[in-house]
Order: C-alpha cells, then structure tokens, then sequence
C-alpha cells in the first residue's frame, strides 16, 4: 500500500495564519498559528510533503513577476484577487511612501495601499523559504485553485458572499475535501479564510502528487535559483 501523503493549505488571517491538513486528499485538521515558521518543523516531525501558501513566495530583483499577469489573465472577472508584486527592493522598504516611491522607480509604476499591506506577512513568509524545511513551501492562489476545482471556470461570486462560500465549499466537497461543521479553535477564522486554506491544500496535495502546474510554465527564478511561480 502506497504511503499516506499529507499536506498543508496556508491562509493568512487575523492573528497569523489557518493551516489546513490533508492526508491522502481528505480533510483530517485545520488549526491556526501565530507564525508561519512554526508550521515548518511541525510539517517536517509530521511528515508533510508540501505546505501550499496563499502568500508571494519569490522577489524578482527588477520589474514586475510574470506569475501574477497569468494568474490574473486566468480569472477574467476574478483578477482584482490577484495583486502584482513588485522587486525585491519594494519591500525592503520601511514606510508605504518610500515603497511606493521604490516602486516606481524600478517599474514605473506605483503601488497600491493594499498591496502594501500584504508586507509583513510577505517578509515573513519570503523568510521561510531559508528555513530548515522551508523547500516544502509552495505558492498557490486560491481563486486559481477553485478555477482549476471548477473545470477551468473562474468563479464570478465573490468569496465573502453567501453564494461565493456556497459554490467553494461545493466544489471542495466535490473534491473530497468535506470540511466538517466544527473547526475546534480554528472555527473562530474568518470562512474564507477557512476555504483559501482547503483550497490551497488541495493544490497541495496535486504537487505532492505531481499533477500541478505552474504560472508561469516554466517558472522565472529569482536570484537564489528558485522557483517564482503560483501552482494550482
């Protein structure tokens, strides 16, 4: 009998991070987290092949990542849910005015508010990849995911809404992920974030299983060699 995989969807939200594990595909726990390196050597004594985040994983030095122009030609109605991500330098920055500034410097371009915001827990996560562990850490978006959960539709309801979180939680169940009435702690998480985080396990679970592909095909590198890439 083939060994049972298992596998981590990470969301960001309020107060850290929601982990949701898979083990051969179905859903077995969800918890929340202050930080995402304590996921990495739970991952690692547990057995966890690959830990799928909703997060940039990978800083380009100049101009801006492919990855995120095909993501988001890939949503069509959807592709406000994808942000571009600016260099590496961008996010070096301390204040939102002088990353804005950096911006467009090195793109020409400047950068927005909300994306600004996305620069804690993108240091954060960039960080990871150094760490003991961090090889496990791959980058999903989860409205790329449910377009791929969906037969290759994007999704036109928005996740906060009743009908949004119908349809994921549908088609996730579809998948084999029945994420069960009661989270435990993790319940008190925001549901979307809840059905980001199955969504990025279930991409997970396809890159464990080597049915995952990249945006973009082949992957760009950054200056280290690695891969910058969504998976789905």
């Amino acid at each position: 009998m083939a060994d049972v995989v298992s596998v981590l969807g990470v969301d960001a939200c309020p107060g850290g991070w929601l982990a949701v594990e898979l083990r051969d595909g179905r859903f077995a726990q969800a918890r929340a987290v202050t930080t995402l390196r304590s996921l990495l050597p739970v991952a690692a004594a547990g057995g966890v092949a690959v830990v799928a985040v909703d997060m940039p994983l990978g800083l380009l030095e100049t101009g801006w990542r492919r990855a995120d122009t095909e993501a988001a030609a890939q949503l069509g109605p959807r592709k406000g849910s994808v942000f571009r991500v600016p260099p590496r330098a961008v996010w070096q920055e301390e204040t939102y005015d002088d990353a804005r500034r950096r911006c467009r410097e090195l793109t020409g371009a400047g950068l927005s508010r909300q994306s600004w915001g996305l620069a804690s827990k993108l240091r954060e996560a960039n960080a990871c990849l150094a760490e003991p562990g961090g090889d496990r850490l791959f980058e999903v978006h989860p409205e790329v995911s449910f377009r791929a959960l969906a037969g290759g539709t994007a999704l036109l309801a928005r996740k906060k809404s009743w009908a949004g979180q119908t349809t994921r939680r549908s088609l996730l169940a579809t998948a084999g992920i029945v994420l069960p009435d009661d989270l435990g702690t993790a319940g008190h998480t925001p549901p979307d974030d809840v059905l980001d985080a199955a969504a990025a396990a279930w991409t997970a679970h396809r890159i464990a299983r080597g049915r995952a592909r990249p945006l973009p095909d082949p992957p760009e590198r950054d200056a280290d060699g690695r891969p910058v890439a969504i998976w789905y």
